[in-house]
């Protein structure tokens, strides 16, 4: 028997023609199965049966564990028929195939195809399909007959394109948070279109919120109407118009009837222009700011960038509360103590660069304890704030360096750019939250995701959640 199983030139791909081949041929693959195979095949198949991808369903499940899709095994036939045996110009005709076992991940499986027979008047082939285990258990056998090839084809193999999956499991963990709690009461401002009264459905159904509805009760419900979304459970509160349902947003917060406020189809301005109102808003102590929760799937940990939003040109003083308030909201996301990386366009202070000494100085205050609750350093250039090998290169060694857990930028066009980077080049999901006033304030966007609008209600819902708990850390402490 010919055994052709030592690994062929990568680089080749060549055939075997049907004259070429003998009876008793063999070719065979290894592979070991990963959980990237098994989510990779389910997104190609479309087959998102728990049994291969949700542990918890797995551990009740026949086999107690996550397991490959049956057809993945016979893919890694396919390939051999395809590229090995007998390779280029073949034309698969059938396939019978037995599934004697699970395969899980780590498993590791050899598959083997042998040419049982040949048929001339046809230049058909039907080989024996074999997929055994590490341990040596057989957990799929079978046979595939083809079309075999008459003409010799011998190409360079294509290249394949590299292949990321992008996963956004740092939200869900933000929803599985959020959720299993008392539901917090949210004034949403002025729902007047489908895409804000959408959100604000979406999210109560979820059951970590219980909207009130601030705005023109006719227009509202309209727009319900139109939809076909059932506000009857909701409360609808009476506004003549924007302005009017901004301010009485701000009211319902005051009389404790709401524990955070989320931006409905109105200006941000508006709904601003009455949450920092010196005599009637939301203010504290503390500079409001505006924090981006980021889940970038490339990078190991859910990443805030501050300010981005709200502070057009902080002053120091503003950037020292900017620095606070991200801290705190690391705190209630579970970042026990964050590292902070004050951004600047070099890593060195530069007295020409008045950014690089603001971060120096932040850095001091947070020595001096006007900063709590973080690890503060800077200036950091953005390579160096996130990869530990630019770090590492350019010779940095520092506690924050390489794994920030929050970008705090110079002003609000850098924030702006550097999250909508991360979102359109990156695959960035961009959650936002207001922080600093006494409530949480949620400024959706038209362009924002399902899983973004609701990724956002769920770390404002935490900060509420946080407040109630214990008052004295809160936010507008």
């Amino acid at each position: 028997m010919m055994d052709l199983c030592p690994v062929p030139d990568e680089a080749i791909i060549e055939n075997r023609t049907f004259d070429e081949i003998a009876i008793g041929e063999s070719v065979c693959t290894t592979h070991t199965l990963t959980r990237e195979d098994i989510e990779l095949f389910a997104v190609v198949s479309g087959d998102v049966d728990p049994a291969h991808l949700d542990p918890a369903y797995a551990e009740t499940d026949l086999f107690h564990r996550i397991v490959a899709h049956g057809m993945w095994g016979g893919a890694l036939i396919s390939a051999l028929l395809g590229t090995q045996l007998p390779g280029p110009g073949t034309i698969y005709l059938s396939q019978e195939l037995k599934f004697l076992g699970p395969v899980g991940i780590g498993d590791s499986i050899t598959v083997r195809i042998t040419v049982r027979e040949k048929k001339p008047e046809t230049k058909r082939i039907v080989l024996d399909c074999q997929a055994v285990n590490q341990a040596g258990g057989t957990v799929i056998t079978g046979t595939a007959e083809v079309q075999a090839p008459t003409e010799k084809i011998r190409r360079h193999r294509v290249e394949l394109p590299d292949v990321r999956l992008m996963r956004h499991q740092r939200f869900r963990d933000l929803l599985t948070a959020a959720a299993g709690r008392a539901a917090v009461p949210m004034a949403v401002v002025h729902p007047c279109d489908a895409t804000s009264l959408a959100a604000a459905a979406e999210v109560a159904e979820l059951g970590f919120v219980v909207p009130i509805l601030v705005g023109p009760a006719g227009k509202i419900r309209a727009v319900a109407e139109q939809c076909g979304i059932d506000i009857s459970r909701y409360r609808l509160v009476d506004a003549p118009h924007s302005h009017a349902a901004a301010a009485r947003a701000v009211e319902l917060v005051h009389a404790g009837e709401a524990a955070l406020v989320m931006k409905g189809s109105l200006h941000t301005d508006e709904l601003m222009h009455e949450v920092v109102s010196p005599e009637t808003g939301l203010r504290t102590e503390r500079r409001i700011s505006h924090v981006y929760v980021m889940d970038v799937p490339s990078y190991p940990r859910p990443l805030l960038i501050t300010d981005a939003a709200v502070n057009i040109a902080p002053t120091l003083e503003v950037k020292r509360d900017i620095v606070q308030n991200a801290i705190d909201l690391a705190h209630v996301m579970g970042v026990e103590r964050p590292k902070v990386a004050i951004l600047c366009a070099v890593e060195t202070v530069n007295p020409a660069m008045n950014a690089t000494i603001e971060a120096a100085a932040l850095c001091k205050m947070a020595d001096r304890g006007q900063i709590t609750g973080g690890v503060v350093d800077g200036p950091l250039a953005f390579d160096n704030a996130v990869s530990p090998k630019a770090a590492r290169d350019k010779g940095i060694v520092s506690p924050v360096a390489g794994q920030a857990d929050i970008l705090v930028v110079p002003d609000l066009e850098a924030g702006n750019m550097l999250a909508k980077q991360l979102s359109f080049l990156a695959g960035a999901d961009a959650a936002g939250v207001v922080v600093g006033a006494s409530v949480p304030i949620i400024l959706t966007s038209r362009a924002d995701s399902e899983r973004t609008r609701v990724a956002s209600c769920a770390v404002a819902v935490l900060m509420a959640q946080a407040k109630q708990a214990a008052p004295a850390v809160a936010i507008a402490s």
